[in-house]
């Protein structure tokens, strides 16, 4: 039987349904019953068709992700907008000029609200505001102002910023600042024609300048993101194992929905890390920390996965609990990998070695056997609870050849 992804790109690659599944359906009457209830939960999970029940879970999920999110760029956007006001104050104070509204724009665009700052993208956003204002100006005190200047000077600049670089950011910002510029003459400003541009490189100056100087640590976010994304795959795993233990469906469906809802956390774990890997490569104090960075890369990719045979799993549990009611002995196989992973995600959050979770995971890893039950939908969710460990245990440091000589033989 071929396994279904849970989306594009994602689903069970490691121990399909064992021969003979087919041979060893559900009877028909069952199948009939189950699976036009089970599929409603699982639309449900799926977002396609939400009750209360779902939007509680999926509410719970986004508000906890939300309050992360606010604690996280706090300090981002305290910088951003505290260096804006210090570029207000050189433009206005130390070089004098009445409206310096350019400066704190460029550093504010420049710096953006994300702790996942990149030099490259900084020095991109700063460039291109840069770029716009200047060409702007010139082409208002040669031309004058109108829509066909307009098109010209927005032509004009994104055609010098991708001449100057790749960046899509310089493009982009090169034209708005440009076209702004235009539709706001230089009579408006008391500055001169030049003003605008010299406060809009005050900015980006003062911009690149913090997020060359300012001391960061580019393994904390990392590890705590790491922490965070693992923590709610034991959890889905958690509640998961209770609707198994139960017989109830509507909590499989629950997890489901928990793993879609918590997407944006690993989504966030791959952009942080992703940032790291840049400022270590550029920052030569940072070059101890390659070899922890490109671990958290690896887990993260790792992780990202198994939340993906996470979500299947619970898809599959929908209806397997529908078909075959409770499975105490699956879902203690289910609490075991949620025990591994909560130890995982706090190993990994710490920067301490898994021992623990791996000797958990080499223990559960050894006991899943998909012929040990009976019914194919049994037999299936075994098997790919296989594949979760075998992930899980390449989170703790194993090769993949490795994780896979712990699993049980068939």
């Amino acid at each position: 039987m071929t396994q279904q992804p849970d989306r594009p790109g994602g689903g069970e690659r490691r121990g399909a349904t064992p021969a003979g599944a087919s041979r060893d359906a559900a009877p028909p009457g069952r199948r009939a019953r189950g699976a036009p209830a089970a599929a409603r939960l699982i639309a449900a999970g799926l977002g396609h068709s939400m009750d209360l029940r779902r939007w509680r879970v999926l509410l719970t999920v986004r508000a906890r992700v939300g309050g992360r999110r606010v604690r996280d760029a706090f300090v981002p956007i305290l910088t951003a907008a505290v260096t804006a006001g210090v570029a207000f104050f050189v433009s206005g104070q130390l070089l004098g000029h009445d409206v310096p509204v350019f400066a704190p724009i460029a550093a504010w665009l420049a710096l953006g609200h994300s702790q996942d700052r990149q030099l490259r993208r900084v020095a991109e956003l700063g460039a291109g505001v840069t770029v716009g204002v200047l060409l702007g100006e010139l082409f208002v005190h040669l031309f004058g102002v109108g829509p066909v200047q307009i098109a010209v000077v927005l032509l004009i600049a994104a055609l010098t910023a991708k001449f100057l670089d790749r960046g899509v950011l310089l493009t982009t910002q090169a034209g708005v600042q440009s076209v702004f510029i235009v539709a706001m003459p230089a009579s408006l400003s008391t500055d001169g024609a030049m003003g605008r541009w010299s406060d809009a490189l005050v900015g980006a100056a003062l911009a690149l300048l913090v997020t060359a100087v300012l001391p960061v640590d580019v393994v904390r976010r990392p590890r705590r993101l790491a922490r965070t994304a693992l923590a709610e795959i034991a959890s889905l795993l958690t509640t998961l194992a209770r609707g198994l233990r139960e017989g109830d469906a509507q909590l499989a469906a629950d997890a489901l929905a928990q793993g879609r809802g918590s997407q944006p956390i690993l989504d966030s774990w791959a952009s942080a890390t992703r940032s790291a890997r840049d400022l270590v490569r550029v920052n030569p104090g940072l070059r101890s920390e390659r070899g922890t960075v490109a671990e958290l890369t690896r887990a993260c990719t790792l992780a990202d996965r198994a939340m993906r045979n996470a979500r299947v799993v619970s898809r599959r549990a929908v209806f397997a609990i529908e078909e075959e009611g409770p499975a105490p002995d699956v879902a203690a196989h289910v609490d075991t990998l949620a025990t591994a992973m909560s130890s995982l995600a706090g190993a990994v959050g710490r920067g301490d070695p898994p021992d623990h979770a791996r000797q958990t995971l080499v223990g559960v890893a050894s006991e899943l056997r998909p012929d040990r039950y009976e019914g194919w939908r049994l037999q299936t969710l075994v098997s790919l609870l296989r594949s979760l460990a075998v992930d899980a245990l390449q989170i703790s440091g194993m090769s993949q050849a490795q994780a896979l000589d712990q699993l049980a033989e068939d």
